[in-house]
């Protein structure tokens, strides 16, 4: 048989494969037909297809749903997921899409706390790039070509690869994808020397709205600009990107210091508020409080202080830092172990520090339930104000406040730089976060119920005008969220400004050139004035 013959035979027998799927399509199978038969005619090697009959079709929805509050039975799953195996499947789907008016959603990771890349309110496909995770380590040059499936942990491993003294400032957790976190900026412990992750991309490549793929060149300066740090989902797919690699040092030092209320944490806290931004970039040191038993009296609760650092530098200099800048923690060498920065991932990462950092090429999401808000600090709390919090926090266990300190290279980026507005001024951020592993009782009411009221309680000590939230951790509690991701710029414009400040209006205007139907679009997507 000839090439082409096999072609068609294959093409043919492609369209009838997809012809049965429209059947689990209901009212709405003529449009499905529609998209099936297209997919059929552009794809000479179709990708992978999952129908929910199909036996895999669980099992590769589930995989990277972490956050169980979407994966009930009132959840809406996807009519199909397709996961290509190459940049064409990609322009295939997208193509056929739009000519079939069917929605589709985008994962690369799944660590979206709103479940956006992966639900929705009306019929829809799930375009999953998890097979899409080539990653290409120059370490000559200092720069590697990343696919969006992969995760920050294949990132961090295959670096090391190559090499001992380079990183990549990016998420601690190592099962995040490449491209929702590069989309929404992504941090990491070395934001105050090296700033965001999307502050190192210096290239993309983007399935847009036509079905092309653009580069940096091609695609332009506003777009480019756009969609480092504009959230994922709404001006196009990326592919992959292009990343700059940093230095860092043979040494790297952890060290965790916890004090409890009883052991004067408060005045700590009051004291890491002036300090921690003003540290050397090198260092991040966060304060993370929540609930634990009391070692005086185990039949009482008490708030606990865990200070966590990491140094880019041995044990001995960060002494001599902490010394010399914030003696009132106490820290010493006994709360502290030096390794590689690629044995700090993984012990970050949850793993004992003496495991092999190939572990993170095979690593699979924690599963539980969670609820996220954030905030951003531009003044020291007062004591009067850290007591009434952590008041607040003695009625909710399960429940975490973070502060994640700024300054360093945070401070030396403008607003307008990228999307990202968050940058000089802020002191620290504030992550509040509640995670639990049953749903009974009324276990998620009661804990989304908590963690909004943390965040209530603490409006009179954060940013105001906006009140400022960091894009990554979406919360669809900020404003109104029209239905099927088509919100009005005014409704749009309320969690807008808190995620993006005065960048909103600039993506609402490149939206509206690269993307004029808004067909990608979710609950929280940039909005199309066109």
């Amino acid at each position: 048989m000839t090439t082409s013959g096999s072609h068609k035979l294959l093409a043919l027998s492609v369209l009838l494969s997809f012809l049965f799927l429209t059947t689990s399509f209901g009212t709405s199978s003529s449009v499905h037909r529609s998209f099936t038969q297209c997919l059929s005619f552009y794809s000479i090697t179709p990708a992978l297809i999952y129908r929910p009959n199909n036996m895999n079709y669980s099992s590769i929805l589930e995989a990277t749903i972490g956050n169980q509050r979407f994966n009930s039975s009132m959840t809406r799953k996807p009519n199909l997921i397709i996961t290509p195996l190459f940049e064409s499947h990609v322009q295939d789907t997208v193509i056929c899409a739009r000519k079939s008016g069917i929605q589709i959603r985008v994962r690369s990771g799944g660590h979206d706390f709103e479940g956006l890349s992966y639900t929705s309110d009306v019929p829809f496909i799930l375009l999953d790039l998890f097979n899409l995770k080539a990653i290409n380590i120059d370490a000559g040059r200092k720069v590697a070509w990343v696919q969006s499936g992969a995760t920050t942990g294949e990132l961090y491993y295959r670096i090391s690869e190559k090499s001992p003294t380079l990183g990549f400032p990016a998420a601690f957790c190592t099962t995040v994808g490449i491209g929702g976190h590069l989309s929404g900026g992504g941090y990491g412990y070395m934001l105050r020397k090296y700033g965001l992750a999307a502050d190192n991309v210096i290239d993309a490549r983007i399935v847009d709205v036509r079905g092309r793929i653009l580069d940096k060149e091609s695609m332009g300066e506003d777009l480019f600009w756009a969609i480092r740090g504009g959230g994922g989902g709404s001006f196009g797919i990326v592919l992959s990107w292009k990343i700059r690699l940093v230095d860092v040092p043979p040494a790297v030092t952890l060290c965790a210091v916890k004090k409890t209320k009883e052991d004067g944490a408060a005045k700590i806290v009051l004291k890491w508020q002036e300090v921690a931004h003003k540290l050397p970039q090198e260092l991040f040191l966060n304060a993370e409080m929540t609930v634990v038993n009391s070692t005086k009296n185990w039949n009482n609760k008490t708030i606990q202080a865990s200070f966590y650092s990491i140094f880019l530098g041995s044990i001995e200099n960060l002494k001599i830092v902490m010394k010399d800048r914030f003696p009132e923690l106490g820290l010493e060498s006994k709360d502290c172990l030096e390794m590689s920065w690629i044995q700090s991932v993984v012990t970050i990462a949850g793993y004992a520090p003496n495991v092999s950092p190939d572990i993170l090429l095979n690593e699979t999401q924690a599963k539980g339930f969670t609820k996220i808000k954030s905030d951003y600090a531009k003044e020291p709390i007062s004591e009067i104000g850290l007591e009434g919090l952590w008041q607040r926090l003695l009625n909710q266990e399960q429940t975490w406040v973070t502060f994640i300190p700024y300054g360093g290279r945070m401070s030396q980026i403008s607003e307008s730089e990228s999307p990202f507005p968050h940058r000089n001024g802020n002191l620290y951020k504030i992550i509040y976060l509640a995670g639990w592993f049953k749903e009974q009782d009324g276990a998620s009411e009661k804990y989304i119920a908590g963690v909004r009221k943390l965040y209530a309680y603490m409006t009179p000590y954060v940013s105001n005008s906006p009140r400022e939230a960091y894009v990554n951790y979406r919360d669809l509690d900020l404003g109104q969220n029209s239905k099927n991701g088509k919100a009005s710029y005014s409704e749009a414009s309320i969690w807008g400004h808190k995620y993006f400040k005065n960048n909103f209006k600039r993506l609402v205007g490149v939206k509206s050139k690269a993307d004029p139907d808004n067909f990608f679009r979710h609950e929280q997507s940039i909005p199309s004035m066109a």
